[in-house]
């Protein structure tokens, strides 16, 4: 199997919505519109295995979402049935990496069902509330967002301590603090609603 990493074209998004919503109607992810995806398809990057006639086939997707000048997050990863276990979930991520070093993001971060996988690939689990609030922006639409079990985990693109840059070696600036912007969400995640019933 010829597996071949290239960016989202026009032609995939149908097959990659259908992939990704299958996962969503089993709360795995949140659901994508074909609208959504075309809008940002410079920002997908997508595994496809390629036959010798030329053909292809879709087997994992991920995009990479900016939320600040120093910090991305892999978004919408995705492998399909017939691609799992074929290391194709990795290969989609390290990509998503190199594209984010190629964009001079200094860190990259998800939020996970699988934080194995991710520490695998060199990232760290973060405590969630640490990350910038726009990480945040769509968890507010998913079922789960008060019995939230995803991990948050980062990975470090750059020299982080003082102490370990060398002459002429850049520290990154850790956009990784406590921001209040994002306490009104926290409340509001923490938020338990109250159920009034009629006698």
């Amino acid at each position: 199997m010829a597996v071949a990493i290239r960016q989202g074209q026009p032609g995939d998004i149908p097959e990659l919505v259908e992939m990704i919503n299958g996962f969503a109607g089993r709360n795995l992810m949140l659901p994508r519109t074909p609208e959504a995806v075309m809008k940002t398809l410079p920002d997908w990057l997508v595994a496809v295995e390629r036959e010798t006639d030329g053909t292809e086939s879709l087997l994992g997707c991920g995009s990479l979402v900016a939320l600040t000048p120093e910090l991305a997050e892999v978004r919408s990863l995705a492998v399909h049935e017939r691609g799992q276990g074929k290391g194709v979930g990795s290969t989609v991520v390290e990509n998503l990496v190199a594209l984010a070093k190629a964009r001079e993001f200094s860190q990259v971060c998800a939020l996970t069902l699988r934080e194995e996988f991710f520490q695998r690939l060199g990232f760290e689990i973060v405590d969630r509330w640490s990350i910038s609030p726009k990480l945040w922006q769509e968890c507010i639409y998913c079922p789960k967002f008060h019995r939230c079990d995803e991990v948050a985990v980062v990975k470090y693109l750059t020299v982080r301590r003082p102490e370990e840059a060398g002459p002429g070696k850049h520290v990154a600036a850790n956009p990784l603090l406590k921001w209040q912007a994002w306490q009104p969400l926290k409340l509001a995640y923490s938020y338990k609603p109250i159920h009034l019933h009629e006698e």
